[in-house]
């Protein structure tokens, strides 16, 4: 586990970071055969890092259902931290619409484990077994270990991924102006707001609006 916790922070995206996580859920937690990574954005979901199909299907169906563990983990003003299905071939009073077809997709057991840190909530880390009774005890506290080294490496990961996108932009951006001051005699300022000016009557981000500054030499 400590050796997964370094790879985790090694990883060099925050797809690789993800699918590292998802790959040691397999690996390290017993009775663990695919794993996958639920975001909810308002009622869509969005499937990160699926080890197999099963994964996809299953947050799929929890979508057009609207209900299912995944489902309520994510959502956390409603769901718990953690929770552990040892049976779901037995009957769900509390997922009746999600349970059965669940187990058509071959799903026996479930376990899933909100990621968070202190300052957000990043989704539901979310184990399957296609066999009941798969998950103990012990399997529980290795994937809220596995749970929480991911959610400090998944934060970490993205917000890494946003201040390279961030200098990106900013250099974009100061090419950009460079161009509109060489091509048309203008201040630092004065290029900046015709950007800004361009981006706000268009409805184009200020990114893109630099991109094709770049692109052609000029924004017409």
């Amino acid at each position: 586990m400590a050796s997964m916790a370094r790879d985790l922070l090694a990883q060099d995206s925050v797809n690789a970071t993800l699918e590292r996580i998802t790959t040691a859920a397999t690996e390290l937690v017993d009775g663990c055969d695919v794993a996958g990574i639920l975001v909810l954005h308002d009622h869509t979901v969005e499937t990160l890092a699926p080890t197999d199909q099963l994964v996809i299907d299953s947050d799929q169906l929890q979508q057009r259902l609207g209900e299912g563990p995944c489902f309520d983990a994510a959502r956390t003003s409603q769901g718990e931290r953690v929770y552990r299905i040892a049976d779901l071939t037995a009957e769900q009073q509390r997922w009746p619409a999600y349970a059965p077809q669940a187990r058509a997709l071959g799903v026996g057991s479930m376990m899933g484990f909100l990621l968070f840190t202190d300052d957000e909530d990043l989704g539901a880390l979310n184990l399957y077994s296609r066999k009941p009774g798969a998950f103990t005890e012990a399997s529980e506290l290795a994937g809220w270990l596995l749970a929480s080294h991911a959610a400090v490496a998944f934060s970490s990961a993205r917000t890494h991924a946003q201040m390279e996108r961030a200098v990106a932009t900013r250099h974009l951006i100061g090419e950009a102006m460079g161009i509109l001051m060489g091509g048309h005699h203008l201040t630092e300022d004065q290029a900046f707001n015709v950007l800004r000016r361009y981006s706000q009557e268009n409805n184009i981000k200020l990114r893109d609006v630099a991109h094709r500054v770049c692109e052609k030499g000029s924004l017409s």
